[in-house]
């Protein structure tokens, strides 16, 4: 007992050399670096929980006399998964596609970083894999998740990449199945109390309320417990904005894809149904308006007079609803005729609500390129619904979101619309923007793909969405 007691303190002082060695090395890394505390568990190697740096004494020592890269390596790689949120996931999710892609995109960050610090010996059979696999696109664990479920690798290949690519365990970010009830559940629940998550040293990071889904789009899963997935998330912020500044002309290129992942796992999730329905004006409708209705009076008429109520219900009152609106398609030569036919159907579900909009409507449909295409009104659903079986995309030229503004205003100075809150430009590429704010507001919806998004205008709003948000 006091042999493995002393066996497991030799292990933590190992452990917190190797974590001065990556302060020195990664200083935008502190708060992520001091956040676990490091305690011995029972595993074969080594594994984080999002408060705890589990491991085996044993393998520690093994990888502490192969050399100093190994551990520090081990170390980092299990610090990322915290940092890039890979233990918080939807407990449905497939285990073992998703490990694998977690342990992919991490040992891309650090192949990239290329410090000596966290040189191995499969450093080069991995930097050439590595390079093979980013043929297929930007290595995030999310996207290359999606890549293994569409595309499942052999149990040959499998094992192949998994004994190439792990470094640590993954089990504790699925088990206990008690916790991972408690932590979902949770995750429903706002202003959970979090845990001290302080490391023995007094030197983790501050406490955070924020939650956030990964882009599977599930609650947290077995690693976390209320508040825990919200330090982290607050940690890989101070960290992409560390990169995005003070540490940006000393790191430049070497922390890209780390600042790409970082920036992946901080993304704003949007609910496009909320963000649709801001595009809205007053308007009367006839709705009855409880609000505005005395029951007293009500009541005091039907005990007076039997079936005779004094005052009537209000039978209109004022509801955000939409009646002029524009949706503007991109239909330049790398548009997709499914993803905009998806997009649109999605718009007209969500507008479709009784709630969302008037009874009659005034709503264009625009194709664009370098030049207008198409505008197709829609005064009824009816119409929306034909318009959607029968669309056909024109186009297929450059991009260029000029002329859909200037149409626009065009339609608004020969009285087409009685009060146009707002534009949403579909779009999935690089073009020309207005140089002034129109008198409406203006939304580009970008689908996140491979090759990011450009910029848009300070008076735009700039939604991306990923695939399956639509």
């Amino acid at each position: 007992m006091e042999r493995q007691q002393r066996a497991e303190e030799l292990a933590v002082q190992i452990l917190k050399y190797a974590r001065n060695e990556l302060l020195v090395a990664f200083r935008f890394l502190d708060l992520a670096l001091c956040k676990p505390e490091l305690q011995a568990g029972d595993l074969e190697t080594l594994g984080i929980d999002g408060k705890c740096l589990r491991f085996n004494p044993n393998y520690i020592f093994a990888l502490y006399k192969q050399g100093g890269g190994e551990l520090n390596h081990s170390f980092l790689h299990s610090v990322f998964h915290c940092v890039f949120s890979h233990p918080f996931v939807n407990p449905s999710i497939n285990c073992d596609l998703w490990d694998l892609a977690c342990d992919i995109a991490v040992e891309g960050i650090l192949n990239e970083l290329n410090m000596k610090q966290l040189e191995t010996r499969t450093g080069s059979a991995m930097a050439e894999e590595l390079a093979a696999l980013e043929q297929g696109g930007k290595l995030t664990a999310e996207r290359l998740y999606k890549r293994f479920t569409d595309a499942p690798p052999s149990p040959g290949e499998y094992q192949r990449l998994h004994d190439l690519f792990c470094r640590d365990e993954h089990g504790l970010w699925y088990e206990p199945p008690a916790l991972l009830a408690n932590a979902f559940l949770a995750a429903a629940e706002p202003g959970g109390d979090a845990e001290d998550g302080d490391s023995e040293d007094g030197e983790g990071a501050s406490s955070g309320s924020m939650t956030t889904e990964i882009a599977m789009g599930g609650a947290a899963g077995g690693a976390a417990d209320s508040g825990l997935q919200g330090e982290w998330q607050a940690i890989s912020q101070r960290i992409q904005v560390d990169l995005e500044t003070a540490s940006q002309l000393s790191w430049g290129d070497r922390a890209a894809n780390l600042l790409q992942n970082v920036q992946e796992v901080n993304r704003e999730k949007y609910d496009y149904s909320d963000f649709l329905r801001k595009f809205s004006v007053l308007g009367e409708d006839m709705q009855i308006n409880d609000d505005e209705f005395d029951y007293i009076f009500y009541t005091y008429g039907l005990q007076l007079y039997e079936n005779i109520p004094l005052i009537e219900p209000l039978e209109y009152k004022e509801v955000k609803k939409i009646k002029d609106f524009v949706i503007a398609i991109d239909t330049s030569g790398s548009v997709r005729g499914e993803l905009v036919q998806t997009f649109l159907t999605k718009t007209y579900n969500i507008l479709a609500q009784q709630e969302s909009f008037f009874s009659k409507i005034n709503v264009h449909i625009i194709q664009c390129d370098t030049i207008i295409q198409e505008d197709h009104k829609i005064t009824s659903w009816e119409e929306f619904q034909e318009y959607l079986k029968t669309m056909h995309l024109k186009g297929f030229g450059g991009t260029d979101f000029r002329p859909v503004f200037r149409y626009v205003d065009e339609l608004r100075k020969k009285g087409e619309f009685d009060n146009l809150k707002g534009l949403i430009y579909f779009t999935d590429g690089y073009g020309d923007f207005p140089e002034k704010k129109p008198e409406y507001d203006a939304a580009f919806v970008f689908i996140d793909d491979e090759y990011g998004q450009p910029e848009v205008p300070v008076w735009a709003i700039k939604l991306v969405l990923q695939q399956d948000e639509i």
